[in-house]
């Protein structure tokens, strides 16, 4: 099967933290139509990763291209989902508002909105299923409505590549399947990168995975040995099967 077009390509990437890496040699590509789910340990470096496709950090040795330019040339084809989105519940701002300040890195902080830009919002709202909150506040909707927007936000700006960072983290399990579900329908029109602890439900929804504990293992593909997982996680790894897609989960978490 011929894979479509690059997007994202790692050669030789090192990224250090206060004089320690944080990434050691990472060589792996991302291409279009691609949902590629991330795990690893906390502290593994996949927040890193992340940050360095978005040019919010820049390696330390190695080369990144995004779109076939450096990273920061190519920020505004990029929506991003942040493992927590910091506001206060009391800060008036509505869900309209929320989803328009995906549009900052095409329009700039102190642009007026077009009637586009409006209906890219719009859509990227009806997408989520949350146009009909546009006027609500955000403090006042649930945990998985506010993940709904802060998905429209990143949708706004018409993106090539979508980031989500732990997306799935304090929301329930049935909006967790619905958030699954809009994701593989997103994957029509643009690649995913999925970083997430939930190495049971990740391994039914995405179509690769790739596990990063400072290096990476990648095979362009979801079927990952117990060594491997051991390797990464640094423990014991229990294999059980889910329906018909086998996974392998840590034993703490059973």
């Amino acid at each position: 099967m011929t894979k479509e077009k690059e997007i994202v390509k790692f050669k030789g990437v090192w990224a250090y933290y206060n004089h320690h890496p944080a990434l050691q040699d990472i060589n792996f590509s991302i291409h279009e139509k691609d949902f590629l789910g991330i795990i690893g340990p906390n502290g593994g470096g996949k927040t890193t990763l992340l940050k360095i496709i978005l040019c919010l950090l820049k390696p330390r040795r190695g080369t990144v291209t995004v779109l076939g330019k450096d990273p920061c040339e190519s920020r505004s084809q990029i929506g991003y989902v942040p493992q927590k989105s910091y506001f206060d519940k009391n800060f008036p701002i509505d869900v309209w508002q929320a989803t328009l300040m995906g549009l900052y890195n095409q329009t700039g902080l102190f642009r007026r909105y077009s009637r586009g830009d409006k209906k890219k919002a719009e859509e990227a709202l009806e997408r989520v299923s949350m146009l009909e909150y546009r006027n609500r506040q955000i403090g006042e909707l649930s945990g998985g409505q506010q993940k709904r927007v802060f998905i429209a936000r990143a949708l706004a700006s018409d993106p090539k590549l979508l980031l989500l960072d732990e997306p799935m983290e304090s929301v329930d399990p049935k909006v967790q399947g619905e958030l699954y579900s809009l994701l593989k329908e997103l994957q029509q029109e643009m690649a995913i990168v999925l970083v997430s602890h939930d190495i049971t439900a990740i391994s039914i929804y995405v179509d690769e995975i790739a596990c990063l504990n400072q290096t990476l293992v990648y095979h362009g593909t979801k079927e990952i040995s117990d060594e491997v997982l051991e390797d990464t996680y640094q423990c014991p790894i229990h294999l059980i099967a889910h329906g018909t897609v086998p996974h392998r989960v840590l034993k703490e978490h059973l």
